[in-house]
């Protein structure tokens, strides 16, 4: 009697056992789905893509949020829903490039500040692709609109507020219907809308307090309507830049290659002539040659920079150090690369009276830049290869270029 009772005990444990061991595995399971769901989203990589033209909403007053799921800088995904709790929602269509999204940057970012404990959601989207930017287009900026750029102007503007991309097809900006950058958004607790447009009516920085946005945002945590008349404002900006607008960048791109590039010899005098910079543009001059690997591989950067600033206060100058016999071998390479700028070939053997002509900022080692002012001032000297994000905004944040009207 007491052998079968101990079998059935120990039955029973076993029993137990297995039961505890199949809750444990199947919780160990469900943490490792939920774990790959969160490391599919935490790796987002954007592809943006051209597209058809599409439909684009326009998001009446009074009408609700779509919904969104969109990668955040933060590696999240950020839905709608997300944000229940606060009793309004304010989206901030904008991007990193546009001047004037940069001109309202400070202003988002105090309101931000200004509504904590309020009860007041903020979230920013950029819907820009990409693919339909030309460098042409970043003239006030040292950043174009991809995800990873975004990180970047993130954290170098210390946003405290969730920053969104929906660059890749647009998919839920369109449903918003937002017509420049920026363009912001207001919805009360039910997610209706009860503002659209802009966030102040003075662009200039220091000019105004995103006083039309505050009005939006505190007559909407009341529950009281806006004035027809101030529901809806226009919202000035730069264009969005859907993906099925890229006919002239492929024009603008194709129109660059056909450019004329030529070489010129040029002797150490004209050399200290050019380094004086009797001009009123900021000069870039890239010392290269050919048989200079870092040369030739950040080359194509000088190229791009040209075409973000060559319509602002600036230019870029290209100075070959290959031997004067090597000019067909020098011309062949920057042919190769578009370079339809100042380019220059060193009409002499010797390297040091070269070195000399450019003085201490040089120890002769190529590759060097040289970023000089009106008069022949050196702002900024990069003696090895340069770091192209560093190098773009030194050159917008410098009093001469700027990223404002």
């Amino acid at each position: 009697m007491k052998s079968k009772v101990k079998i059935i005990l120990i039955a029973e444990i076993l029993l137990l056992l297995a039961f505890l061991f199949s809750r444990c595995s199947s919780t160990s399971t469900g943490e490792n789905e939920l774990s790959e769901t969160e490391n599919i989203e935490s790796n987002f990589v954007a592809d943006p893509q051209y597209l058809e033209e599409q439909p684009i909403s326009k998001l009446a007053i009074g009408e609700k949020a779509p919904d969104f799921n969109l990668p955040g800088i933060d590696g999240e995904f950020h839905k709608l829903s997300d944000y229940d709790d606060s009793d309004v929602l304010v989206i901030n269509f904008t991007c990193n490039h546009c001047p004037t999204a940069q001109a309202y940057e400070d202003r988002f970012i105090q309101a931000v500040e200004n509504y904590k404990g309020k009860s007041v959601a903020f979230v920013a989207i950029s819907a820009n692709s990409p693919v339909g930017i030309l460098p042409e287009e970043l003239g006030y900026t040292d950043l174009s609109d991809t995800y990873e750029e975004m990180k970047i102007r993130a954290k170098d503007k210390s946003y405290n507020f969730p920053y969104l991309y929906d660059g890749d097809k647009h998919e839920f900006s369109l449903a918003y219907g937002p017509v420049a950058t920026p363009h912001v958004f207001v919805f009360d607790k039910e997610r209706k809308l009860t503002y659209s447009g802009r966030i102040d009516a003075s662009e200039k920085p220091g000019t105004a307090n995103a006083e039309d946005l505050r009005y939006a945002i505190d007559l909407t945590l009341k529950g009281e309507s806006l004035p027809s008349d101030r529901a809806q404002t226009p919202s000035f900006g730069c264009s969005m830049k859907w993906a099925w607008k890229n006919e002239y960048t492929i024009k603008t791109n194709n129109a660059w290659k056909e450019k004329e590039v030529t070489l010129e010899k040029l002797s150490p005098v004209g050399l200290a002539e050019l380094l004086k910079n009797d001009t009123e543009e900021l000069l870039l001059v890239n010392f290269w040659a050919t048989w200079c690997g870092p040369c030739i591989v950040e080359y194509p950067e000088f190229v791009t920079i040209q075409r973000m600033y060559g319509e602002r206060d600036f230019q870029f100058v290209s100075v070959s150090m290959d031997s004067p016999d090597q000019f067909d071998k020098a011309l062949k390479f920057l042919k190769g690369k578009a370079s339809a700028i100042p380019n220059y070939l060193m009409d002499t053997e010797d390297k040091y009276e070269v070195i000399k002509v450019v003085g201490e900022n040089w120890d002769g080692s190529l590759p060097i830049t040289l970023l000089i002012e009106p008069g022949g001032n050196i702002a900024y000297h990069v003696p090895g290869t340069i770091d192209a994000l560093t190098l773009k905004k030194e050159i917008v944040d410098h009093p001469m270029i700027g990223r404002y009207f």
